[in-house]
């Protein structure tokens, strides 16, 4: 057998053994198409001919590469793919599925997203969580949840990085990173509006321009606003009577300065303004001993006697600064992020409770319950010095220091409706001032032409003082916990060249997530809770493979990871608290798959899938169950009430997930036609650490549609979301009654877009 041959059957065996993990139902992942960030185009020229794919550009490294050379399980997410997902006013969420193994929840609608990466996420819903997957906007971290929401708009690439981020990132991101980097400045004329118009009064602009002031000086101004009028309405006469209108805008001004071709400085300055309500919970919508709707369900009622409001500002700016001299490049990332949130919302989702009871065909509820959670106070401070080697040497490097401090004040309030809400009958405070340095380098050495070789290692240091107060009725406290922890994390990767189309990988990595505090002192018992810290290590090993003369694309990787002394989120019966606790240790195992291909002249598709199964493991671990009745399938615990969870899923991760993309476009007159549709799919999962019939989410398959014409500079488009209409429970509260939390039904609007 000549060598050539060899190698195709090795690729063929390998891509075989692969694919023979998933039955056939299973689809592979859209890599998304790429561009470099950070770096003029021209430093990462695309020499693709007609009909082949664009080149991939990354920096999940650092560095600007050729995502086949990056040996870590990577995603995309960018271009005209982007466009059509972010259609009908989309948060941040629609990136629930778009990649293999990734899901995005809230249970406080566009403000606060929960993502979970492999299985590993934090159901949370105190604004004091911390998430294990971190997500960075313009290389700066943004911990506060309420800040990962910021609007997606005018930017050039979304990059998600599977498994521990623990040496370059860093920032409790043992899951993960979802890395958004915004279009950048250029020195030239350029802009583009986007105007759109939908469903229940959804309007739409968003826009950017671009100004090269003079050849070292360009400016980018971008912006969004979004407007949806109440949909959802109360036949009651008490509380909020219409929801789920918004008013959500944002802008970014951009201010690059370029004296030399050794310098450059890029400034960033953003805000978010949004005016709207909170999630809906729903009272007695699931049916007992199910997880079906109840029968006649109507998304547009919802009868409830509480109050419902949602506001949130945010800003932020930051400074990038770079030098590039002989042999080393030089960096400087500072950061700012500060926020005001109040959000307050009807939790028992129904009306009347105790003695107030409904009358007619509203179903009672067992008690009253209205919370609201304010930020009056938060502020974030970054900073990042960072050096790298710029040589052609088979050795390159990089090292850096890292600075991060936040102050969080979270004021709480509990109140019924029938015992005059205005007097706040529950009032709690909570502070926390959270410090962290980190020391960290990476080596990389090109062993030779075909075999690539990297490791790395990150220091850190965590201190956080914790603060918490019961106001009224009654003084507790205040009570505080004072913790300090420090990490040493690492990752050992290669890359080895099959041929000039394939790429082997391999890695074995390790993350850390500081400790996480919470104390909402409700009742007179009440402490603060804390979980220590969690310490992950993954393995994994995949192949990256252009097919066709670069006309497809195909990557696929298996991983298992463990995480000792997993943090978890435990509800506390029938009492509006979370509790923080440690597992022994959670683990996970599956498989990724992504591909792309252009089909033929005008066609073009991408699949994606994967597996994740997760367990947790402490066999003298138990929690409170739903305080309202439902049907536990765990074994009883060792007290009323509780259960035991060990063997368990981690809650809300769907072991299979699937995605699907197909366009078609075709010549027409002097411009394009084109059709774009887009599938996900995913199974089941456990709402809460427990198992129980009613809080095990149904699968849901979601599709949406665009249809358009372009030509010269502009762009008509009809589009529809959620296209089959598919609306189940996809979260629940469990304190007091069959409560869910419903995803959003289908929408369908049409846009305008001119580029200049």
């Amino acid at each position: 057998m000549s060598k050539k041959s060899s190698g195709y059957a090795v690729r063929s065996l390998i891509a075989l053994a692969v694919a023979s993990a998933f039955p056939l139902h299973a689809a592979m992942a859209a890599e998304a198409e790429a561009a470099a960030t950070g770096q003029p185009a021209a430093d990462a020229p695309d020499t693709a001919t007609k009909g082949q794919l664009e080149t991939v550009i990354v920096t999940a490294q650092r560095r600007a590469e050729n995502i086949k050379d990056v040996p870590m399980s990577i995603a995309t997410l960018k271009g005209d793919k982007l466009d059509v997902l972010t259609s009908a006013g989309a948060d941040i969420r629609f990136l629930a599925g778009r990649s293999p193994s990734v899901n995005v929840e809230s249970d406080y609608g566009r403000t606060f997203p929960r993502f979970y990466i492999r299985g590993l996420g934090n159901i949370d819903f105190d604004l004091n969580a911390s998430q294990p997957v971190g997500l960075v906007m313009d290389d700066v971290v943004m911990e506060n949840s309420m800040l990962k929401g910021f609007p997606v708009f005018d930017v050039d690439q979304i990059e998600v990085l599977r498994g521990p981020q623990g040496t370059l990132f860093g920032r409790n991101s043992p899951a993960g990173v979802i890395k958004l980097d915004s279009a950048k400045p250029v020195f030239k004329t350029e802009g583009y509006v986007n105007l759109g118009y939908g469903k229940d009064g959804m309007k739409s602009a968003e826009g950017a321009y671009n100004l090269p002031v003079s050849d070292t000086v360009a400016l980018r101004f971008s912006g969004q606003t979004q407007r949806r009028d109440n949909f959802v309405h109360n036949p009651l006469p008490t509380g909020t009577q219409d929801f789920e209108g918004y008013k959500d805008s944002a802008a970014r001004l951009q201010l690059l300065v370029k004296p030399n071709r050794d310098m450059s400085a890029l400034l960033n300055f953003h805000v978010r303004d949004l005016d709207g309500t909170g999630t809906l919970f729903r009272a007695n919508i699931i049916k007992p001993g199910t997880n079906e709707l109840v029968d006649n369900f109507d998304y547009n009622s919802y009868p409830s006697d509480g109050l419902n409001t949602q506001h949130l500002k945010t800003k932020g700016g930051s400074a990038r600064l770079r030098w590039d001299l002989p042999g080393v490049t030089l960096h400087s990332i500072t950061g700012f992020e500060a926020l005001e949130l109040y959000s307050g919302a009807d939790v028992d989702g129904g009306y009347g409770g105790g003695t107030h009871l409904p009358s007619g065909p509203v179903k009672p509820i067992p008690f009253s319950l209205e919370t609201a959670d304010f930020i009056p106070h938060h502020k974030q401070l970054t900073q990042e010095f960072r050096a790298e080697s710029n040589t052609k040497d088979a050795l390159q490097w990089i090292a850096g220091v890292f600075y991060f401090k936040e102050h969080v004040q979270i004021d709480s309030i509990g109140f019924d409706t029938f015992a005059n809400h205005a007097q706040y009958p529950g009032y709690t405070t909570q502070s926390q001032d959270a410090n962290s340095w980190a020391a960290f380098g990476t080596l990389n050495y090109a062993v030779s032409d075909k075999l690539k070789l990297r490791g790395g290692v990150r220091y850190t240091n965590d201190k956080k003082d914790f603060v918490a107060t019961r106001v009224e009725p009654g003084s507790i406290g205040p009570q505080t916990i004072h913790n300090s922890t420090n990490n040493v994390s690492w990752d050992l990767s290669g890359t080895y060249t099959l041929d000039k189309d394939t790429n082997l990988f391999s890695r074995i990595a390790t993350g850390y997530r500081a400790p996480s505090i919470q104390g909402r002192l409700y009742g007179p018992t009440d402490v603060p809770s804390m979980a220590d810290s969690e310490k992950a290590v993954s393995i994994e090993a995949g192949i990256k493979q252009d097919l066709f003369d670069r006309r497809a694309r195909l990557s696929a990787s298996v991983y298992d990871y463990r995480v000792k002394n997993k943090q978890l989120t435990a509800g506390s019966g029938s009492i509006n608290m979370n509790r923080q606790i440690n597992a022994d240790k959670a683990v996970g195992h599956g498989v990724e798959l992504e591909f792309q291909a252009n089909l033929a002249d005008g066609l073009s598709a991408s699949l994606g899938s994967s597996y994740n199964f997760t367990e947790i493991q402490d066999p003298n671990l138990y929690v409170k169950v739903c305080g309202s009745p439902c049907t536990v399938t765990n074994a009883a615990g060792p007290f009323a009430g509780t259960a035991w969870i060990n063997g368990n899923p981690l809650p809300r991760a769907p072991k299979w997930q699937h995605n699907f993309t197909l366009k078609y476009s075709k010549p027409v007159g002097d411009g394009e036609l084109y059709a774009f549709t887009d599938w996900t799919y995913r199974t089941t999962y456990n709402d809460f650490l427990y198992a129980a019939k009613e809080y095990a989410v149904k699968p849901l398959t979601q599709g949406g549609l665009r249809v358009g014409y372009k030509w010269d500079r502009y762009e008509v488009a009809l589009y529809g979301r959620n296209i089959t209409n598919q609306v189940e429970a996809q979260a629940a509260i469990d304190i007091n009654n069959l409560t869910g939390i419903v995803n959003e039904p289908r929408t369908y609007g049409m846009m305008f877009k001119a580029t200049f």
